[in-house]
């Protein structure tokens, strides 16, 4: 019993694992590229750079498994098509449906981590993402600031310095530019130092210099040489986006904002549209015997499209008050399952066709 789909899980288990972990790879290797730039030119601590990637690739796992397993099951299918056993399998009295089985034998543990990551793993990664952003972007935490180089801040903010030491948050001939409502300000100094005490309301003490303002709306510029000279600075930028993504379950359940009920909707789909495009997979996998197990990925490639920018439109429409409440983006879920009976029942008279 169960032996069939027993074979077939076991031969899109194999696919899965090659091409989730190919994927997991180049992500890995793509953030760390993106974050170690970010490292070089002074705007993020490298100790944070490695860290931030495991989160990532965490976050990233719950688009990358339902990929896999998606891309997994066409292929995986597509080959026992093409070597005919499916159809030997069908002449021996096996029935269409019990590919689904099997199917789902793997389709619904990965859906559940899928549902558990994007309820639970998503917004955690993403809660320590934004604390480890904000506690190494501060705009002025000498420590990850380069010499004689330009860091360049989130916020607009640039800081060059020929001699930096950070023991004591002490910058030497030092140019720090900034801007804000329209008001460009240019410090130079020959000695400074950086109270990061109050992240939120970093200030720089400036020694022997020159400060000089451009409004940009008027001629109102003006020069000032200066001894001693504290200066207030921009805090680092809060992302918004992380801000939303970040939080929890429990706060958007009780959240009757429309961003944050469209934020919840496709937390809650995403492990049951794992398996419910996955299902589809099986019926778009189907090849003619020798036709090879790759034709299917260009049909397989457009409906994943239209799923997932079906998907986004529908997220973007409940965000902004377009789409009712409900059913929102359960509206994509409905479709694929529709889809998916619509094969079933297609198989179903395949299989009473067989029987008579």
């Amino acid at each position: 019993m169960f032996l069939f789909e027993r074979y077939v899980m076991k031969e899109t288990r194999n696919v899965v694992a090659m091409i989730v972990g190919f994927l997991i790879f180049i992500f890995t290797i793509y953030s760390a590229q993106r974050y170690l730039t970010d490292a070089a030119n002074g705007t993020l601590a490298l100790k944070a750079v490695f860290v931030i990637v495991f989160y990532k690739s965490l976050i990233a796992l719950e688009m990358l498994l339902p990929i896999g397993l998606y891309v997994a099951t066409a292929i995986a299918l597509g080959q026992l098509y093409s070597d005919s056993e499916i159809t030997a399998a069908q002449a021996a009295g096996i029935s269409p449906l019990r590919l689904y089985r099997g199917i789902l034998l793997l389709a619904i543990p990965i859906g559940v981590a899928c549902a558990l990551l994007s309820m639970y793993g998503r917004p955690w990664a993403y809660a320590h993402i934004d604390q480890l952003m904000q506690n190494s972007q501060s705009n002025f935490d000498v420590s990850h600031l380069q010499a004689n180089k330009f860091n360049i801040q989130d916020n607009g903010t640039m800081v060059h310095a020929q001699t930096i030491m950070p023991t004591g948050n002490q910058i030497q001939n030092a140019f720090i530019y900034t801007t804000d409502n329209g008001v460009t300000k240019v410090f130079r100094s020959h000695v400074g130092s950086i109270d990061n005490s109050h992240p939120a309301m970093p200030i720089a003490h400036l020694q022997s210099g020159s400060a000089y303002t451009f409004e940009h709306s008027s001629n109102n510029d003006s020069q000032q040489t200066y001894q001693n000279l504290a200066i207030n600075l921009k805090p680092p930028v809060d992302d918004e986006e992380i801000r939303s993504k970040a939080k929890s379950m429990h706060t958007l359940r009780h959240s009757h904002d429309r961003a944050d009920i469209a934020e919840r909707q496709w937390r809650e789909t995403r492990g049951l549209n794992a398996v419910l495009m996955t299902l589809l997979a099986i019926p778009l996998s189907r090849v003619r015997p020798r036709q090879g197990r790759f034709s299917v990925l260009l049909p397989l490639a457009l409906v994943f499209i239209i799923i997932f920018f079906a998907g986004n439109i529908c997220r973007t429409l409940v965000s902004n008050g377009a789409l009712p409440i409900f059913p929102g983006i359960w509206l994509i879920s409905g479709f694929m399952l529709l889809g998916i009976i619509y094969f079933w029942v297609k198989d179903s008279s395949l299989l009473n066709k067989l029987l008579k």
